[in-house]
């Protein structure tokens, strides 16, 4: 089976991530919680490693949501029924999101509410 050209391989991926967009509400929630966190990180100017920080989490948590959304279709796609197996599948893969979005949030408390404080201290 021929390989699609590379453009199209984009344009696939693409495709999925903006099908995810449309479709799933939690990636809905983590890109406004990633707008939120572009826009203090300006607001507070973290650093460039703080940022680097930043975007890695963003890509992990996007990432992960965009995977559970293709495990859970893979699972509806082979069994309409209620198997134990895919049960477990599609809260594992919900699971793994969770536990990326905790510990996202947790950095993000340790790197924005110092400067948060520090920032309200000066101007009140």
């Amino acid at each position: 089976m021929k390989k699609p050209p590379l453009y199209k391989s984009f344009g696939y991926a693409f495709a999925g991530i903006f099908a995810c967009v449309k479709k799933e509400r939690n990636i809905k929630i983590h890109l406004c919680f990633t707008a939120a966190v572009i826009f203090f990180g300006f607001f507070l100017h973290i650093s460039a490693i703080e940022w680097c920080i930043c975007l890695t989490l963003f890509g992990l948590v996007l990432s992960l949501e965009i995977l559970n959304t293709a495990i859970e279709a893979v699972v509806d796609l082979v069994t309409e029924d209620r198997h134990p197996l895919a049960g477990l599948a599609k809260d594992a893969a919900a699971g793994a999101v969770l536990v990326s979005a905790i510990f996202a949030a947790i950095t993000g408390l340790i790197i924005f509410l110092p400067k948060g404080i520090t920032y309200l201290q000066m101007h009140l």
